[in-house]
């Protein structure tokens, strides 16, 4: 079997590149870390944001691995303009997946970038991988697995929020996945 466990980072101070964990996002990312060391884990995969890099650290420590930085795995830029109306901007990207707003990311090219990192994990010779991504990539990637996901069930993700791939030999084209941990 391989398993990818695909990680929302834990709460933060905010949405930019360099917004931290809070206070409680940081015990979070602590818990987090004592539940996925329990999990042969042997690589871990972050986007260079910081709040995905301060979620991924004690999980870093606890298995004595090193985080990857791969800036596919930052989140999706909906738009450079300040959006009054984000929600229903980002409710729209899960219906028409082309659809953009100004210097923004389509759920589509969002969604091929954090699919070629899965597809390179898949390649790897670990059996267990983690990585940890911002919640509307991640949405997409789950979506990938699970067609149904879509706007609503971005709107339950938590801060933090794991859900697991799973892939045996049978199953290679179509790995299994199942939510392990909300907040």
């Amino acid at each position: 079997m391989k398993s990818i466990y695909l990680i929302r980072h834990a709460k933060a101070t905010g949405q930019e590149p360099e917004s931290e964990l809070t206070a409680e996002g940081l015990q979070q990312a602590e818990q987090l870390a004592k539940v996925l060391g329990q999990h042969d884990i042997t690589y871990i995969a972050s986007s260079p944001w910081k709040r995905a890099l301060q979620t991924a650290m004690p999980l870093s420590l606890s298995l004595s691995q090193q985080i990857h930085t791969d800036e596919r795995l930052q989140e999706r830029v909906l738009s450079t303009l300040h959006l009054e109306n984000w929600m229903d901007s980002l409710r729209r990207t899960y219906t028409d997946e082309d659809w953009t707003e100004e210097g923004g990311e389509s759920s589509r090219t969002a969604t091929a970038r954090g699919m070629n990192v899965l597809d390179e994990l898949w390649e790897r010779s670990e059996s267990s991988a983690a990585v940890v991504t911002h919640g509307n990539l991640l949405s997409l990637i789950i979506r990938q697995y699970d067609s149904s996901f879509g706007f609503e069930a971005w709107k339950s993700l938590t801060n933090p929020d794991v859900y697991v791939l799973e892939q045996t030999a049978a199953d290679e084209l179509a790995p299994s996945i199942r939510r392990i941990w909300t907040n």
